[in-house]
């Protein structure tokens, strides 16, 4: 499934979280962006003028927000994935990830399914 991705109310890409850490109510995966301005500087800027936290490393062209209040993540329904937050990391070179934690359960469970069984089986 295809999640929408929008900062400051437009949509700038989307992922299918296809990733996981299901006990921790984690979910996370790459982003396909809207836009190919959607970078390193990018980010970087807008984490200056809006106070968000982050590490960042410009001779790599990294960065690794702390919560961005403005991301949200919609599932089809266009209902929101909420969590207690939801940042971006990654570099020019190799790509972007959204990662969404703190999701509480049974919305997790109901949301991601599939991650939720693939924890149970790991354990069989």
């Amino acid at each position: 499934m295809s999640y929408n991705i929008f900062l400051d109310n437009k949509k700038i890409g989307s992922s299918n979280l296809e990733k996981a850490d299901a006990p921790m109510g984690v979910v996370l995966g790459k982003i396909n962006f809207n836009d190919v301005n959607l970078n390193y500087s990018f980010f970087s800027k807008y984490c200056k003028i809006n106070s968000i936290k982050r590490e960042e490393y410009s001779e790599d062209k990294f960065i690794s927000t702390q919560t961005i209040p403005a991301l949200k993540v919609y599932n089809q329904k266009e209902i929101e994935i909420k969590g207690i937050g939801c940042y971006i990391e990654g570099m020019d070179s190799e790509g972007f990830e959204i990662n969404i934690i703190g999701i509480p359960y049974p919305f997790y469970e109901e949301e991601f399914p599939h991650h939720t069984n693939q924890y149970r089986e790991s354990y069989k």
